[in-house]
């Protein structure tokens, strides 16, 4: 399933947009013209990606430093130990679109209870 996510134009280089799904998904406009999306919850806690530090390929979590490699999900920084998941991303017609990975996603245990409709 695709998933409109913004007008390339509305994305400037340097930033991020969050998709309000479940499990939320972010997508990143590199400095370099490049475009990626990952799961936006960090593996470690609940924090969003989106509202991190983007710095060439990689997103640095705002809450306690892990960073992501937006290319391959892996964590290049603890405390995360878990990578974030991926998906592609597609651009027709000046639309941004995410293709939702069917891989489960690895979230912090408090966002998965969460999702699974268990206590917080």
């Amino acid at each position: 399933m695709m998933i409109p996510a913004c007008r390339l134009e509305d994305l400037p280089r340097g930033e991020a947009v969050r998709l309000d799904i479940d499990p939320p998904v972010s997508v990143f406009h590199t400095d370099d013209g490049e475009l990626f999306a990952i799961d936006d919850t960090c593996t470690h806690q609940d924090a969003s990606l989106a509202d991190g530090w983007l710095e060439g390929c990689e997103v640095e979590c705002p809450l306690h430093a892990s960073r992501f490699d937006l290319r391959t999900g892996a964590v290049d920084a603890p405390p995360a130990k878990l990578p974030v998941r991926t998906h592609e991303v597609v651009v027709e017609d000046g639309t941004v679109y995410v293709k939702v990975s069917e891989a489960a996603p690895n979230l912090p245990p408090c966002v998965a209870s969460r999702l699974a409709g268990g206590p917080a």
